[in-house]
């Protein structure tokens, strides 16, 4: 009898140990079902992200956050308070693996069978950065008939010179020998105070010639970028009175309306001027070596002089900044115009173009709308090889040249894309009375003489394209 008790007792130990193992197995396998549930899931990845967004583009710039330069139009950000950042709610993110950084878990999942693949979320997936829509080129076709805006800061009294002072209206003007109007945008203050204090100044001419300069704004696209720009704009416009404004928005594409408009009020309030040489604000301009070149030209004959683009071709491509559609221009060739970085014309030939530009349609680039222009009046424009308006590109057998020297820019009139630090920096190394260059007997003389005419085709002169030929220095 015991021993039947003793055999029975250590058989219920044995299947109470099998009993705990099959527990245990159990409760193993549960858990590791439950994780491949919360794995193939994608519940395991944290769904919520707090965002902290600065308050000011400059941030966003540090963060890396700010879009690339295209042709398309980038929508209005969100406005945020300059001086109290907001820090918004917690926002649920896309569940999609491709809008998220790898984790141990995406690691683990690439060997995953197709079958949970498609467990997936089909929504698309989010990119963190938005993507800019494409420019509405049939709303253009649709508005581009309005055509004539308001001039919302006016200086009446710019091309008023001898008797006449700014306020005063003693019928007596003198028209200057040449305006300089400068293409530029409210938020650049800088740009526009380094060509107010370099090439831009309006004395300190030989032979008293005249100079004046303006220039040309639209209203900010995005007004809350630039807290109080029509205040800033106002009190630049009283202190250094070179400011015209119009009541359309500055964006690339209505570069075409700044440019009619300015040719409108060239034809009302500067009529008489004799030379007109118009650019962007981020150009190097030798001032003295234009001077030079429009002595004996007749400011009541056509003249257009630059750096003409021939046989280009409407870029087709989507991405580039220079997209245009062909139902927007349908001609496989555009008519020769001069790169918008700088170019110069008699006061003739701007009265000329003010009224064929109110005949041509209008036309988003605006290169190629004064080219369509110059093409309607009949003028062939001029190529000169002082300007240099897509930069200056490295020869390929000297790689190593050193391109930024005064004594090679002394030579030239117009160089596109310098920085303000560089515009500054150039006009006082050429305007230093110790810069000594080659062949050059007198360093700070304003001599300058172009082998051969004017309007000869230089050599090795190319079409320009669609070539790269931009340089950043």
């Amino acid at each position: 009898m015991m021993r039947k008790m003793g055999t029975l007792r250590r058989m219920l130990y044995v299947k109470g140990d099998v009993m705990c193992t099959m527990l245990l197995l159990i409760l193993f396998c549960l858990l590791l079902y439950a994780r491949q549930v919360v794995v193939s899931s994608g519940l395991d990845r944290p769904i919520w992200k707090l965002e902290i967004h600065g308050s000011t583009s400059s941030s966003r710039t540090l963060l890396g956050t700010n879009r690339a330069k295209m042709g398309q139009e980038s929508p209005e950000q969100t406005p945020t308070s300059p001086s109290e950042p907001q820090l918004p709610p917690c926002k649920p993110q896309s569940k999609s693996i491709a809008s998220q950084p790898k984790s141990k878990s995406h690691v683990r999942s690439k060997g995953k069978s197709k079958s949970r693949r498609k467990n997936a979320p089909t929504k698309p997936t989010g990119s963190l950065l938005p993507t800019m829509p494409p420019f509405d080129f049939e709303r253009y076709l649709r508005e581009k008939d309005n055509r004539n805006f308001k001039l919302l800061i006016d200086q009446p009294q710019k091309c008023h010179i001898g008797g006449a002072k700014r306020g005063e209206d003693t019928g007596f003007t003198t028209a200057p020998y040449m305006l300089i109007a400068v293409k530029s945008v409210a938020a650049d203050f800088d740009k526009r105070q380094v060509v107010r204090r370099t090439w831009g100044r309006e004395e300190g001419f030989q032979n008293g010639v005249s100079i004046r300069t303006v220039f040309l704004l639209g209203v900010p696209r995005n007004r809350t970028a630039l807290p109080l720009w029509d205040h800033l704009l106002t009190y630049e416009s009283q202190t250094f009175g070179d400011i015209l404004l119009w009541d359309f928005e500055d964006t690339f594409f209505n570069l075409t309306l700044k440019e009619t408009h300015f040719l409108l009020w060239v034809n009302s309030t500067c009529p008489d001027v004799k030379f007109i040489f118009k650019g962007d604000a981020d150009v190097y301009v030798n001032v003295e070596n234009i001077l030079e070149m429009l002595k004996g030209e007749k400011p009541e004959e056509d003249l257009f002089v630059g750096d003409i683009i021939i046989h280009a071709r409407p870029i087709r491509r989507r991405s580039s900044k220079y997209y245009v559609p062909e139902f927007m221009y349908g001609g496989g060739l555009y008519p020769n115009y001069a790169g918008g970085g700088g170019f110069v014309m008699s006061g003739h030939t701007a009265r000329r173009l003010s009224s064929a530009c109110q005949q041509v349609e209008l036309f988003p680039i605006d290169d190629v709308f004064l080219g369509m222009c110059l093409q309607l009046i009949g003028v062939k424009p001029s190529r000169h090889q002082g300007f240099r308006t897509f930069g200056i590109p490295r020869p390929s057998a000297a790689p190593n040249l050193q391109t930024f020297d005064p004594c090679f820019y002394r030579e030239l009139m117009v160089v596109h894309s310098l920085s303000v630090p560089q515009i500054w920096l150039m006009w006082n190394l050429l305007h230093d009375p110790k810069l000594s260059c080659r062949n050059r007997t007198s360093p700070t003389s304003w001599a300058f003489k172009w082998r051969g005419n004017m309007g000869q085709k230089t050599e090795g002169e190319t079409d320009y394209g669609e070539k790269q030929v931009f340089t950043t220095h």
